[in-house]
């Protein structure tokens, strides 16, 4: 496993290349959010995925998101109106996951079986949004909870030794937070708030 202690207020650039480098060669990686840690790979990449899944014990029927630096990936893989378009443009960048109907080019596997939806968040934190930038695409991206667990793991010390053998790159920027994101569902006509979490949902009640 490839160790990078990256600062979270001043990254390093050499060691932001040295990850997006890792994740476009098919690397799982590890790495901050500005909520929890969370783990994510290439969104093209089924094997990475998969190990994911094995990783967190996620069942098929689970709602995978992705990761975005800005909404301007949106329309590749949501459907969106204009309406919905300058709501998403009001509330993010922000620390809440958005289900939205899913277009053809997101694999089907990513989506929710039955509704065929896809999560979306467009993160605040500064190391996600280099890595995003550098990598020119967005990440597949889940909460680094193991299985059995309620809270996501924070401790880099933790981090190393319990998944030191299962992911390949680890991106620690110190202590992370216990914090979940909130959901928010706008895939049917009526907003619903699934989850609450740091993120200020208050727009869509």
């Amino acid at each position: 496993m490839l160790h990078l202690r990256i600062h979270p207020d001043n990254p390093q650039p050499r060691l932001i290349t040295q990850a997006v480098e890792r994740i476009r060669a098919g690397d799982v990686v590890v790495y901050p959010t500005d909520a929890a840690y969370a783990i994510g790979c290439q969104i093209g990449n089924k094997s990475a995925m998969e190990r994911i899944a094995q990783i967190r014990g996620l069942g098929p029927k689970h709602q995978y998101a992705i990761l975005c630096a800005d909404l301007s990936d949106i329309a590749t893989y949501a459907r969106v109106d204009n309406a919905m378009y300058r709501l998403l443009k009001a509330n993010t960048p922000a620390v809440t996951t958005f289900i939205l109907p899913a277009t053809s080019e997101v694999p089907k596997r990513l989506m929710h079986a039955k509704k065929k939806t896809i999560g979306l968040r467009v993160p605040n934190n500064l190391i996600c949004q280099l890595l995003l930038k550098e990598l020119g695409e967005p990440l597949l991206t889940s909460t680094l909870i193991l299985p059995n667990q309620d809270l996501p793991l924070d401790d880099p010390y933790e981090i190393e030794q319990q998944l030191e053998k299962r992911i390949d790159v680890f991106i620690d920027s110190g202590f992370g937070t216990l914090t979940s994101t909130s959901i928010v569902d706008l895939s049917t006509p009526n907003p619903e708030v699934i989850r609450r979490g740091v993120g200020d949902v208050s727009a869509f009640e």
